[in-house]
């Protein structure tokens, strides 16, 4: 798998899509692949202010139950309500249709400290 040169990412297994003061969260294909079938997404509500390293939501699995953290500080402005219906989209397009939340960025300069694609890849090898 190559990962999106344009996305940033951690060792949590994060991915993070900058634009602006805006970012989109979703996990990593790595994750959804060790991971497996997702069988339910549980993400904050519209509004909820996460800490860059806190709890932003947890993806159940066939195999197991795993946390998702808050890779950059900010304020949920939009979540994937597809996924209440569809929580197996996180398998099947995990970079793009598969993204679980976007934030309203309180202290862009987070990102500055994720890894781009090749570190992500290294880290992952």
């Amino acid at each position: 798998m190559s990962y999106p040169t344009t996305f940033r990412y951690t060792k949590e297994h994060e991915w993070v899509q900058i634009e602006g003061t805006r970012a989109r969260v979703g996990i990593t294909d790595h994750a959804q692949a060790e991971l497996g079938d997702v069988v339910f997404v549980e993400l904050p509500s519209l509004g909820t202010v996460v800490k860059k390293g806190g709890h932003l939501g947890t993806v159940e699995s066939v195999k197991a139950v795993s946390d998702v953290f808050a890779p950059l500080s900010g304020k949920v402005v939009a979540v994937n309500s597809d996924l209440e219906s569809s929580p197996e989209t996180v398998n099947q397009s995990p970079h793009a249709d598969g993204w679980l939340v976007a934030l309203e960025l309180s202290s862009p300069s987070e990102a500055n400290d994720l890894l781009d694609a090749a570190a992500y890849e290294a880290h992952i090898a």
